[in-house]
């Protein structure tokens, strides 16, 4: 098979992705062998890919949104041809304090999928039997591929910040999640205020029915019961705070933040407002998110990519050149 490998974190302008053959994986017991139809291009995989999370192995598949087939012998449950998804996380030591507590994305000791163990920046990849999704009839590879990490986790974020149906809530930066993010909103009949930079994504939340729309760090005209950073700036943190009312909530949806600035407790933080990070996802968020995609006809704006551009595809991602998400089909 041929897949996208990186041996050497660089920044991507570098082009340090290698497109390569390698042997198809051959999957341990517990594992199945799926056929990559489809990947998602996360901003995660940036992260690793230019070293701002520090590498675990010598050389790693990237890519942690992947959709495809069930090849090889399958598993109990999971016959050759089943549709199904990976994540990011790969799998959990299921015996950790958090895992007993069904905290599985706290896990002590995680699998991360693209970034312990190989991804889906190929056209084979092996995942944990336990720990991949059914794909739903009504999601296609291309348009279910982004769900499983900027759909799950923007899903994750809304219930770590406690939206409650009909609220105020406020989205800050408008990429692959946020774009997913506000289809769930209005599914749960709240209004929606998105400060983002750029043109391109001010016009795409406009498109999308947000209730007022602005710059990064323009203030929205209400107060906002919830906010959900996706930006990877602490800036726009502050942003989000100064935006809230008493006792709401600003989830922050980013593995990697550059920094938080000083700011006035007495009058952003104080009132009972609270500032919460979301880690990681579970997989009863999997489940019930996707059913819910299912359900409400979600349909991601997707920017498809060949394998052979996987470099490009980060690129254009860091750039936020991208309505949407980009989308790799080997």
């Amino acid at each position: 098979m041929n897949a996208a490998t990186l041996r050497f974190p660089a920044p991507i302008a570098r082009r340090p992705l290698l497109i390569e053959a390698c042997d198809d994986p051959v999957p341990p017991a517990g594992h199945v062998l799926i056929r990559v139809r489809a990947c998602g291009v996360c901003r995660t995989d940036l992260h690793i890919v230019e070293g701002e999370l520090p590498p675990r192995r010598g050389r790693v598949i990237p890519g942690h949104q992947i959709a495809g087939e069930i090849a090889g012998d399958g598993a109990p449950g999971l016959p050759p041809g089943t549709r199904v998804g990976v994540s990011w996380i790969g799998g959990t030591d299921g015996s950790c304090p958090y895992c007993r507590r069904g905290e599985e994305n706290l896990c002590d000791s995680p699998t991360f999928t693209g970034y312990t163990v190989d991804g889906g920046y190929a056209g084979y990849a092996v995942a944990r039997a336990d720990f991949v999704v059914r794909l739903p009839d009504a999601l296609d590879h291309l348009h279910a591929a982004p769900l499983l990490c900027a759909g799950i986790i923007g899903f994750r974020s809304l219930r770590v910040a406690g939206v409650q149906p009909g609220e105020n809530v406020g989205l800050f930066g408008f990429g692959a999640s946020a774009h997913l993010a506000i289809a769930v909103l209005h599914a749960w009949k709240c209004k929606v205020y998105v400060s983002t930079r750029g043109e391109s994504h001010r016009k795409l939340a406009a498109s999308l029915g947000a209730e007022w729309v602005g710059g990064e760090r323009d203030r929205p005209p209400v107060e906002l019961d919830r906010a959900v950073t996706f930006a990877p700036s602490g800036d726009v943190v502050v942003a989000a705070l100064s935006s809230l009312r008493k006792g709401g909530v600003v989830a922050i949806n980013a593995i990697h933040l550059d920094r938080i600035p000083e700011f006035d407790y007495d009058r952003l933080l104080w009132g009972e407002r609270q500032l919460r990070s979301v880690a990681n996802m579970t997989r009863a968020d999997a489940g019930d998110f996707l059913a819910l995609a299912a359900g409400i006809g979600l349909r991601p704006r997707v920017t498809v990519f060949p394998l052979d551009a996987a470099n490009e595809a980060l690129q254009a991602v860091k750039n936020d050149a991208i309505d949407g998400a980009a989308v790799l089909a080997p």
